[in-house]
């Protein structure tokens, strides 16, 4: 796999994507997130991991307030914000590196953008509320557009797609056709499959194995198989293992963005798998 190179624009600098995979590290500060639910709920303890995940090598730090674990309902715009608020805060002008809000919410990714954050990162690529894209717009904003089917809590009623990546490259080009009515430009632009959004177990790994796919696209691909339901082990660390296993895969089949928990262990992965591809290149 030859992957492209691509300028990513936020608000206040553009990132490059392509030269190696860049490590968006994970901070949940929900009670109810599947990994790591209450560990950080609390501003303070937020804030610390925050900054050290930073110093592990993390390229931009992804604040969620509301879990989309596998049967989780959804909160209020006002629970959300009251759960991210006061972490953007301690956040803001605290980091190098960009802050992005994981949320699907318009009203939520504006207050969010107002305290600092360049990114918006949507599960529900805009089909949950499409004014997002404008709120994204207007504040210069780097947006993730991932795929979803249903809800969290219908996902394990939903039969297998029929064509899987047929079908999430279709729905991911009008989303980002939609991005780009409401004035968002493409380098502004990430797609992300949606690895365990909607997807039955043995679909994931038809996913990974075909993540090439999206290329037609012509976007960075951003890819986040970290502790999800379908990597699932017996115990924590041979879930790591499968999750380290995942994210090599994903990059050789041209992620640009790898979304983890473990930033320090899945950026030593992420650095052999950018050495293998980079050889590839130079060979090719």
């Amino acid at each position: 796999m030859i992957r492209k190179r691509f300028e990513w624009k936020l608000r206040d600098r553009t990132l490059i994507l392509g030269e190696r995979t860049l490590i968006m590290g994970v901070l949940n500060v929900t009670p109810d997130s599947f990994s790591d639910g209450g560990k950080y709920a609390d501003p303070d303890r937020a804030f610390a991991r925050a900054i050290e995940m930073e110093e592990e090598g993390a390229d931009i730090i992804d604040v969620g307030g509301e879990s989309t674990r596998p049967g989780s309902k959804r909160i209020s715009e006002g629970e959300e914000l009251r759960r991210l608020v006061p972490v953007l805060k301690r956040l803001q002008n605290r980091l190098a590196v960009p802050v992005s809000v994981d949320t699907y919410k318009s009203a939520v990714a504006a207050k969010a953008l107002d305290l600092g954050a360049a990114i918006v990162n949507d599960p529900s690529a805009l089909t949950f509320d499409p004014e997002l894209a404008r709120v994204a717009c207007l504040g210069n904003a780097g947006l993730v557009l991932n795929h979803m089917r249903g809800t969290p809590d219908t996902w394990t009623k939903l039969p297998p797609l029929k064509d899987v990546m047929r079908t999430i490259t279709s729905e991911l080009d009008a989303s980002v056709h939609r991005a780009l009515r409401s004035g968002l430009i493409r380098k502004q632009i990430v797609i992300d499959p949606g690895l365990g959004f909607g997807k039955r177990k043995e679909q994931n790994a038809e996913i990974l194995a075909q993540l090439e796919a999206l290329s037609r696209l012509d976007l960075p691909v951003l890819a986040g198989p970290s502790r999800k339901h379908f990597l699932s082990r017996d115990n924590a660390e041979h879930t790591e293992f499968a999750t380290a296993a995942s994210v090599a895969v994903a990059i050789l089949h041209g992620a640009h963005i790898v979304r983890v928990h473990d930033v320090k262990a899945m950026g030593t992965v992420a650095a052999v798998t950018d050495e293998i591809v980079r050889s590839f290149e130079a060979g090719g």
